[in-house]
């Protein structure tokens, strides 16, 4: 592996967490990884005191959005260890999106070592107890000095980590978004690109101020079939069985998701990855078979949701104390990211 070239902190910001009070992405961890790629290589990696960044007005992300990111937790686990959660994953996704971007792929070595070596220097920024993690945020923008339309040929490739509790305190509200969307086909809709986000915003905002947490997207064709909740994937339990939609150029692969499919099928669940018309989930909260509603994903990880708002039709489900589905998956997951189950799968990386 390429060495790391460190310049630690002169003193440490570590006094500033409370882990009885955590709030998602409000306070970041001492140091802060970069290495940059120039004349088509990648250069020295650097880990260094966590601040602010020096760029040109002109510098390329700011204006045309070659920008990618990657969301990765990592855990203290029963006896203290500290854990990442299917860091390999992210990083293959990564260069998914990078690809598509027309941005350089990341080495596994930079991309895995450098997230090892800075959370092991930040290790005290791992909180304990239940739901607690440390959120890392690796991304990758277009830094050349140019503002002309082309595919730039800087890049910088960063990690930064933010230690978090739950993201959200309680079940969610949704909205059944049928204005706007979200990605269409032959679009950027399967990457975690900075613009599928951005352009989000204002929907999102729309729908907060009449009382929604989260829009649910429909596709760009026909408006009707489910995508994503929010920044999430998203599962039904209908009848004895599960729902979501299949992966595609339009929805995420995510990590959580995949986690999820996998569980349940192998403790016996059916699942069922297909085109879901809203519909279908119309007609089953109708007769009684839509029993738990809930999105997936590394922020999130399980969300359940408490309503579902489709033009005049508000579905609401059951209290989630009751659920079976998502209350067991949660667990198991938990169970398997803080070591109190042994973890049969290769998901956990240990620092």
């Amino acid at each position: 592996m390429q060495e790391i070239k460190i310049q630690k902190v002169a003193n440490s910001r570590i006094d500033q967490l409370d882990e009885n009070n955590l709030h998602f992405g409000k306070l970041y961890s001492d140091h802060m990884y970069i290495v940059n790629y120039e004349n088509g290589k990648w250069l020295q990696p650097e880990i260094i005191p966590y601040g602010n960044m020096s760029l040109s007005p002109a510098t390329t992300f700011f204006h045309y959005g070659q920008a990618i990111f990657e969301g990765v937790k990592a855990y203290k686990n029963k006896n203290g260890a500290i854990t990442i959660f299917r860091p390999h994953d992210n990083w293959k996704r990564m260069n998914i999106s990078a690809v598509r971007m027309a941005m350089p792929e990341v080495p596994e070595e930079l991309f895995i070592g450098g997230m090892q070596a800075l959370i092991n220097l930040d290790k005290a920024w791992v909180p304990g107890g239940e739901g607690a993690s440390l959120y890392i945020r690796p991304f990758m923008v277009a830094t050349d000095e140019f503002i002309g339309v082309k595919p730039a040929e800087k890049f910088s490739f960063i990690i930064i980590s933010s230690p978090a509790g739950p993201y959200y305190g309680k079940p969610v509200n949704i909205f059944v978004q049928h204005d706007y969307i979200r990605a269409f086909p032959g679009g950027i809709g399967f990457t975690k690109a900075a613009g599928n986000y951005g352009a989000s915003m204002y929907p999102t905002l729309m729908i907060r101020n009449e009382g929604y947490d989260q829009n649910l997207w429909m596709d760009g064709i026909e408006r009707k079939y489910v995508q994503e909740i929010g920044t999430m994937n998203v599962f039904f339990v209908i009848g004895n069985k599960v729902l979501t939609p299949n992966t595609s150029e339009t929805i995420l692969k995510g990590v959580t998701r995949d986690s999820v499919v996998t569980l349940l099928k192998d403790n016996g669940y059916t699942v069922e990855e297909r085109p879901i018309n809203i519909d279908e989930i119309a007609d089953a909260y109708k007769n009684g078979t839509l029993t738990e509603a809930f999105g997936t994903g590394t922020a999130a990880s399980i969300a359940p949701i408490a309503s579902l708002t489709y033009y005049d039709l508000k579905m609401e489900l059951p209290p989630v104390e009751n659920w079976k589905v998502a209350n067991w998956v949660k667990e198991e997951l938990n169970n398997i990211r803080y070591g109190i189950t042994t973890d049969t799968r290769n998901w956990v990386f240990k620092v």
